[in-house]
């Protein structure tokens, strides 16, 4: 078995992992009695995650058929990964506060691998994975566009229902309008980080692969862009 084919695998075992923990999740919700299992969808890390589980079987099949992946798959990839990642950073982040608060979590081992363990598998295969491309640096607002049509969508609906997915949404949960308004902007700059460094990751693994396959082209090429330099000076 070629790395390809292992890695094709190792897809689609994430994706059928990630689809168990969904519906468990979605069970756990529904037998907690609580407002949230009814409001299943309206997570942004069930969303995001659907799509991971989705994509990486897509994945999964392409690299079982081809030595590289498409431009447009690298692209879904990024932006995908972009939304779980920062979701388990968000995740985490509110596990700390209720426990420094003293605020009890019951979470189910459903929410550890959508948010921790999928998200840090993620991560090691776009840094290790054979035959993805380098990702360009368009697809950093694109990642914003779906948390920010989220993020309408959900307050709209919260004001309607009256209930929000996450506390800091919930202007009764925080001191006003300039709160939560700061705290949706630390959130996108958070989702800006993290595409920007997958983007540099991917562009630091197609150089350090295209210098394992044609060293002496790359010293070349170093010597040639130095040669040119001393010629302008």
């Amino acid at each position: 078995m070629t790395l390809r084919m292992a890695y094709a695998w190792s897809r689609l075992l994430a994706a059928a992992v990630c689809g168990v923990a969904l519906v468990d999740r979605l069970f756990w919700g529904l037998n907690s009695q609580t407002v949230a299992g009814q409001n299943y969808f309206a997570y942004l890390t069930i969303e995001s995650n659907i799509a991971y589980a989705i994509l990486g079987a897509v994945a999964g099949i392409i690299a079982l058929r081809t030595l590289e992946d498409p431009r447009w798959l690298t692209t879904a990839r990024a932006m995908v990964l972009s939304w779980t990642i920062t979701a388990g950073l968000a995740y985490g982040l509110i596990l700390w506060q209720a426990g420094a608060r003293g605020i009890p979590i019951w979470v189910p081992w459903s929410d550890i691998v959508l948010h921790f363990v999928l998200p840090a598998w993620a991560v090691f295969a776009w840094v290790l994975g054979p035959g993805r491309r380098a990702v360009t640096w368009r697809i950093v607002p694109y990642v914003l566009m779906y948390p920010s049509l989220w993020g309408v969508f959900t307050i709209w609906r919260g004001g309607v229902v009256g209930w929000y997915p996450y506390y800091f949404l919930d202007p009764r949960q925080v001191s006003g309008p300039l709160e939560r308004g700061a705290t949706c902007a630390l959130a996108l700059v958070i989702f800006a980080l993290v595409a920007s460094g997958l983007v540099v990751l991917s562009r630091l693994h197609q150089t350090v692969a295209a210098a394992r396959v044609d060293p002496a082209g790359i010293r070349a090429q170093g010597d040639l862009v130095a040669e040119t330099k001393g010629i302008r000076d």
